[in-house]
């Protein structure tokens, strides 16, 4: 028997995105071998396959490395690294391979005339505003094993089971057995996840193992703390003894639960160690509930099957009728209006709620009203935020998981994203640091900001900037970095013209190469205007910060002007110095000096 698990075809959204976004280019076009090899040779051209990559650039000659560094890499170029790599099976085999995981999620399909095809459910995922939740949830809502794409898992092996939609069913029956026995009701532990949840074959044992899920968990309470490693070895030697081993059991439950999160249908608690139905979702979980059982659909051909879960439309929400939207609807009217109430008894303004007809028939405008309720609270979470980040405690915990990013073991960059913005938030009076990071009902960030946005938006009286931060040190820093911000900026400054625009660049360390692009952008124009990027370590970043409590320890408050200043001090040494590195070096007395003279 095997475990489910989430493909690791689909474990990096940005990369699938940024291959559907090269095949768009090439839909209607044969598909065969000449055009599969085409499409590995874009993606290499567009450097969303291999580049960055030690183990790829390794094989390479350096002039084909710096070709691929080159802005402007030719068709000849990029085929002459593909053939190069000597893949087995040729480029032709390795574009097919390429292709793959886009058919899987339900992206795009070869029609009956060969012809490439986007399906409805890869058009909304290449929107400038997709949802990546609502991009997981509907292919979620879709896996099943068995399928006819896949012959891992088969029906006569026992398998009939839709993962995800059994998750929430199993989560729900765990918790109806502590609440029949008078147990706090937590949903289940990482552990049993990974015992119970993983190994789940078959719908129809989802009762039994809820059970086996509450035994398993009074007598692992009882056992000493010392002695509980072993007991869990045990365990899963005696009852899954046919599956493969415990370490891959947890792995995978790790990146299960991220991804699941995703949807915004789980919820974490327990300081990370618990996973739960998001409380905030119940009439959506108990519909799901009550519709589908968790048996896996029957299909006639792999044709019908991918047809399915390419068509964004289907299945069809079983809470999309006006009564249920009004339940929702009115859920979220009443979360709003208390956490409205705790906000304005701590003096914090609060934008006008979004008004609503509720006697409307429109369904669309239903569905179109609820979003726009989960935005209007993820904006006042958000005010919530900027009014806690203000504490000196709170501030500390930002400087020390700043100075820590790198013993983080998971969902560093995430949590890099996350800091920043409370950092940003406890600086000054901003009148909005907006993260375009995505983030759960519990208003915690489930992924990074998309590449085709800033990382971090930040409005302020008399001047508006962007935030970009990025983990990578090295050349592909520039390659990612480099141009995207540029661009960011400027798009932001078409956006927002009223005011000045700022950039703040936040990294590790700041590669070279970034620094020049960022030196030319700034002293002399991109797309013909002068850009204000100022390109920080997290350290200095975190140094900042620092000023910031001796700052507020002396019973002041600081004004976005004053970090302004510090901006254009920044900027304003372009003139001064003669080269990027000049530059760069100088940033650190720069803060210094602002520092030394905020707090004197």
């Amino acid at each position: 028997m095997r475990f489910w698990s989430i493909s690791t075809t689909v474990r990096n959204p940005e990369r699938i995105r940024n291959f559907l976004i090269v095949l768009k280019t090439m839909e209607n076009e044969d598909w065969n071998k000449d055009t599969q090899k085409k499409f590995q040779v874009l993606l290499i051209l567009n450097k969303v396959y291999g580049f960055g990559e030690a183990q790829f650039h390794k094989t390479l000659s350096d002039e084909q490395n710096n070709w691929l560094f080159s802005e402007d890499l030719s068709y000849e170029q990029g085929e002459s690294i593909l053939e190069s790599k000597n893949y087995v099976g040729g480029g032709d085999m390795r574009g097919r391979q390429s292709f793959n995981p886009l058919e899987k999620m339900g992206l795009v399909y070869i029609d009956n005339e060969n012809k490439i095809k986007i399906t409805s459910f890869g058009n909304y995922f290449l929107e400038e505003n997709y949802d990546l939740g609502e991009v997981f949830f509907r292919s979620f809502l879709k896996w099943q094993y068995p399928n006819p794409d896949s012959n891992k898992y088969k029906a006569k092996d026992g398998y009939n089971i839709k993962p995800f939609i059994a998750t929430l069913h199993l989560i729900s029956k765990v918790n109806e057995i502590c609440r029949s026995k008078n147990i706090k009701e937590k949903g289940v532990s990482k552990i049993e996840f990974a015992l119970f949840f993983v190994s789940l074959s078959n719908y129809e044992k989802i009762q039994e193992t809820a059970e086996k899920i509450i035994e398993f968990r009074e007598n692992y309470e009882k056992i000493n703390d010392n002695k509980k490693e072993e007991y869990l070895k045990n365990y899963f030697n005696n009852n899954f003894c046919n599956f493969e081993s415990l370490e891959n059991a947890l792995e995978y439950t790790d990146n299960i639960i991220r991804y699941f999160r995703l949807t915004r249908y789980i919820y974490i608690r327990g300081k990370g160690w618990y996973v739960d139905l998001e409380p905030r979702r119940k009439i959506e979980i108990d519909s799901i509930i009550e519709n589908d059982n968790a048996s896996a659909i029957i299909f006639e051909s792999k044709e019908n099957y991918i047809s399915y879960i390419g068509d964004v439309t289907k299945p069809v929400l079983p809470w999309e009728n006006k009564e249920k939207l009004n339940h929702v609807i009115q859920f979220l009217i009443n979360e709003i209006k208390a956490k409205s109430k705790e906000l304005i008894k701590l003096g914090i303004n609060l934008p006008k709620q979004p008004d609503i007809n509720l006697e409307s028939n429109d369904l669309d405008y239903l569905k179109f009203k609820t979003e726009e309720l989960r935005i209007y609270r993820r904006t006042i979470f958000d005010k919530e935020n900027h009014f806690n980040a203000q504490t000196i405690q709170n501030t500390e915990t930002y400087i020390k998981t700043l100075q820590n990013i790198f013993k983080i073991n998971k969902k560093r960059p995430v949590e890099l994203e996350r800091t920043i913005t409370l950092g940003l938030n406890a600086l000054n009076d901003a009148i909005e640091i907006k993260p375009n990071y995505p983030v759960g009902d519990d208003n915690e960030p489930t992924f990074t900001a998309p590449a085709n946005k800033p990382d971090i938006e930040c409005f302020y009286e008399s001047f508006n900037s962007i935030c970009e931060v990025t983990l990578l040190t090295d050349r592909t820093q520039w390659y990612n970095e480099g141009q995207p911000v540029m661009r960011h900026i400027r798009d932001f400054e078409k956006k927002y013209t009223d005011k000045d625009t700022y950039c703040i660049f936040i990294a590790p360390k700041l590669h070279r190469d970034t620094i020049n692009t960022f030196w030319i952008s700034v002293k002399y124009e991109y797309e013909g205007v002068k850009q204000k990027i100022i390109p920080i370590t997290i350290n200095q970043f975190a140094t900042i910060l620092e000023y910031l409590i001796i700052f507020k320890k002396n019973n002041k408050f600081l004004t976005h002007q004053k970090i302004r200043n510090l901006f254009n001090m920044i900027i304003n040494e372009t003139i001064v110095v003669s080269n990027s590195e000049e530059w760069v070096l100088k940033i650190p007395s720069l803060i210094k000096k602002w520092g030394e003279l905020l707090v004197s």
